[in-house]
């Protein structure tokens, strides 16, 4: 007998050891999550079983073994079972909630004080108003329930791979988790909009590029946010289910994008690191191949999210090399991404489960924070490098205004010097012409004996017409100096438009100039490099005597494809050099009489080549404003 009890008692404590774990509900239990071996699940691979299937296969459901139950096979349809044991009625102020909001069907069958059960449908397949109350998560009400044992089905289908995360709570918990929970999610949208509506006033008042990639960032980050919490589907589009299949995929897309293009653009990747930046562009391209294979062809493959760690982790090792290379706004910048690593890894060791010994918030919104942090850091870094541009521009003003007083104390020492060249000619030309009128009125006392001093009269007027002869070569000499010293001060300092037309006053002489200036080392064709020409139909253009090939004076220059007058065309030129291209398009359109659109984009096309001459120039390259024109 006694032996027959033992073994009895064994078996007892067998069914025990492998019996499902049961919740006991009284009312001091505001919520909790059920874990391990608080649920069983049934894998339906057919998903054809129904509810009466179920409760008849009761035995065949498999106990829990991660910490969290999931759908290891998306193609399956999933069963799971949790028991409560209640202390005391319940009258309808009870739920059982579920989370991960991409779930696409959630049926839960409740049981009711007649012993009879409730089918109750949600998911995000189904429109946003169908749902026991407009919250993001999945919540299904337990109805009047009398004391004792009650067991509850949920069937889940979803082409993601989901954590079946499953919680019992009190309406009163339930409405004081959700609104904290929203607030915390207006907190965090709000700081979201705040950062985009700063850099986008910086980037109108700076035109600076990277404030509007951070802006397309930050939205990406707010649009991803808002589909993983399932926010999105309540506030954007809560009639359109067919949206969440897309909403995680297309705003990763654009995370990755944005990232790497602001990378570049902050980072200055393409001249501080010309092989990463190959390599982003490379990177942009394949992401931008498989997003596009995902949104037109299969929508499935959007739920890896790992490939994202490809492009991060390349923004990442790119901002690591410019700063160790040197430049100092990238130490914000990395500092970013390693916080947001650190996101990532907490949160993918919370949706495998492994993270389940952290709180809650920090578990479930580690993401979140971690955005936010980067944020932070990488407005830090953009204003870091703002910094540095400034001091550079500083520098480089002064270099500018050090510039010009050299041109000038250049200037005034032309001028003396000329001033010196003119006063000394002027000096010889009146002693010259006080020799002449002594030598007339020697004529004049002569006169009486003309026929005596005939031959002395012929040497002197000889002597004369050599003297008129030196005096015009001088004076064509001194005139030569004076276009040269002009040509000088248009080369080293600011004219104004009548000084400037004095030495360019119409288009043949602009032509003239041109074609002395592109043909100065002589003439070679650009299709057959022959080197004789004759004239051509245009001013000043020639033509290959071997091709027959027309070239202008203006082919190749700054002034081809030019709808300003060309002698107006010279002086824009000259103002942008001589300013070193800050003078601004109003000054240029109300000195030239141009509206000021044209001279704006004439203006950008001289400060780009203005700017490429300064890098290529080198010290003893010519000077001057014509530096631009080839």
């Amino acid at each position: 007998m006694t032996k027959y009890l033992f073994v009895f008692y064994l078996c007892l404590w067998a069914l025990n050891l492998h019996a499902q774990n049961i919740l006991r509900i009284d009312k001091n239990v505001q919520q909790h999550k059920f874990t391990l071996n608080e649920v069983k699940y049934l894998q339906d691979s057919s998903g054809k079983l129904s509810f009466q299937d179920i409760q008849e296969m009761g035995s065949s459901f498999t106990e829990n073994s991660s910490y969290y139950p999931s759908n290891h096979h998306k193609n399956s349809t999933y069963w799971f079972r949790v028991r409560m044991y209640f202390t005391e009625p319940i009258s309808g102020n009870s739920i059982i909630e579920l989370f991960d909001q991409t779930t696409d069907e959630v049926t839960a069958y409740m049981p009711d004080k007649s012993g009879s059960y409730t089918k109750s449908e949600s998911g995000a397949n189904l429109d946003f108003s169908s749902r026991l109350f407009h919250h993001k998560n999945f919540e299904f009400l337990i109805g009047d329930t009398q004391p004792g044992y009650h067991t509850y089905y949920f069937r889940v289908k979803s082409h993601n791979a989901v954590n079946v995360i499953i919680v019992y709570r009190t309406i009163n918990y339930f409405i004081h988790y959700a609104l904290n929970e929203y607030l915390t999610y207006g907190l965090f949208y709000g700081m979201i909009l705040i950062f985009c509506f700063h850099n986008l006033l910086m980037f109108l008042a700076v035109k600076k590029r990277q404030y509007l990639y951070y802006v397309f960032y930050i939205l990406s980050v707010g649009l991803y946010e808002m589909s993983a919490d399932g926010i999105a589907f309540q506030y954007l589009w809560p009639e359109t289910p067919g949206l969440n299949h897309y909403g995680n995929g297309i705003s990763l897309y654009f995370i990755s994008i944005c990232a790497l293009v602001f990378s570049k653009e902050l980072l200055q990747v393409k001249a501080k690191a010309p092989q990463f930046n190959r390599a982003i562009n490379y990177v942009i391209l394949l992401r931008s191949v498989y997003f596009l294979y995902c949104l037109f062809f299969n929508k499935s493959l959007f739920v890896y999210k790992f490939v994202e760690v490809i492009p991060l982790s390349l923004a990442f090792a790119t901002g690591v090399y410019i700063y160790k290379n040197g430049y100092k706004p990238a130490r914000f910048f990395v500092l970013a991404y390693l916080v947001l690593f650190i996101g990532f890894i907490v949160k993918a060791l919370s949706a495998l489960g492994y993270a389940y010994f952290l709180p809650a918030p920090i578990s479930y919104y580690s993401l979140s924070f971690c955005f936010i942090i980067e944020m932070v850091l990488l407005s830090f870094a953009i204003g870091d490098q703002v910094r540095i541009l400034r001091k550079e521009k500083d520098a480089a003003h002064e270099e500018t205004i050090r510039q010009m007083h050299l041109n000038s104390q250049l200037q005034d020492s032309i001028n003396e010097e000329l001033e010196r060249q003119v006063r000394a000619r002027t000096h010889e030309l009146v002693a010259k012409s006080d020799e002449v009128r002594q030598q007339s009125l020697i004529i004049e006392n002569q006169n009486k004996e003309l026929l005596e001093a005939n031959l002395q009269l012929e040497k002197q007027a000889g002597e004369i017409l050599r003297m008129n002869v030196l005096l015009e070569k001088d004076n064509v000499q001194l005139k030569t100096n004076i276009e040269k010293v002009t040509e000088s001060r248009a080369l080293s300092t600011e004219l104004d438009y009548e000084e400037f037309s004095a030495k360019y006053p119409d288009q043949e002489t602009c032509f003239k100039f041109l074609s002395a200036l592109k043909w100065k080392d002589g003439f070679v064709c650009t299709r057959c490099s022959n080197t004789t020409y004759c004239a051509g139909r245009l001013p000043h253009s020639r033509r290959c005597t071997k091709c027959s090939y027309e070239e202008s004076a203006l082919h190749n220059t700054i002034f081809q494809n030019s709808r300003i007058p060309i002698n107006k065309a010279f002086y824009l030129t000259y103002l942008i050099y001589s300013t070193n291209g800050t003078i601004s398009s109003h000054q240029l359109s109300e000195k030239l009489d141009i509206r000021q659109s044209t001279c704006w984009t004439y203006a950008i096309r001289i400060k780009k080549v203005l700017q490429e001459k300064k890098k290529s120039r080198k010290k003893n390259d010519q000077q001057g404003w014509t530096m631009l024109v080839m």
